[in-house]
């Protein structure tokens, strides 16, 4: 029997729900850093990520939207994730490059660049990554399928997160 694009989708949403779950935990552990600790790096990455607002620029800049808005059921979100194969497959940690960046949907109902997440596979890690002199969290179930078991680190550079700026979810966002 085929599957439908709706079944597909529906299987989609469900791995992401099941990954997203698992990761509730961790989104109420980790630490809500004081981002004033790390005021030049992040401006750093402000300044090298702010052409990013523009989808059009994150896509010619080999960024892909992926299928789902992540997010927890009635819960915080993540947003929708654009991800650069290319640095996500480099195991190098470049601060002002991001293997993410993540969207949500502005009161128009555009796409607003509103976080960046680091990236690293799991898959033959020695170690948690550490930027910024914060772990990665993880390992972490992948978001959809093609996606290996990572570690990642999200920072909200462009939407405060009332949980914290290295926070995976935001309370904040919604899909």
């Amino acid at each position: 029997m085929t599957s439908s694009p709706n079944r597909r989708r529906t299987a989609q949403l469900a791995v992401t729900a099941t990954a997203c779950l698992s990761l509730v935990g961790a989104a109420v552990a980790s630490p809500s850093a004081n981002a004033s600790a790390y005021d030049d790096d992040l401006k750093a990455v402000r300044t090298a990520t702010a052409r990013f607002h523009s989808t059009g620029q994150a896509v010619r800049a080999g960024y892909e939207a992926t299928p789902v808005c992540v997010s927890i059921p009635s819960g915080p979100a993540m947003g929708i994730h654009y991800e650069n194969a290319a640095l996500m497959a480099d195991p190098a940690i470049d601060p002002r490059r991001p293997e993410v960046l993540l969207y949500a949907p502005g009161e128009d109902g555009r796409l607003e660049l509103v976080a960046v997440e680091y990236y690293r596979s799991a898959t033959g890690a020695t170690g948690t990554p550490v930027l910024f002199g914060i772990p990665f969290d993880g390992p972490t179930p992948a978001h959809h399928p093609g996606m290996d078991t990572h570690y990642d680190l999200h920072v909200w550079l462009w939407e405060p997160n009332p949980a914290g700026t290295f926070a995976p979810f935001n309370p904040a966002v919604s899909c």
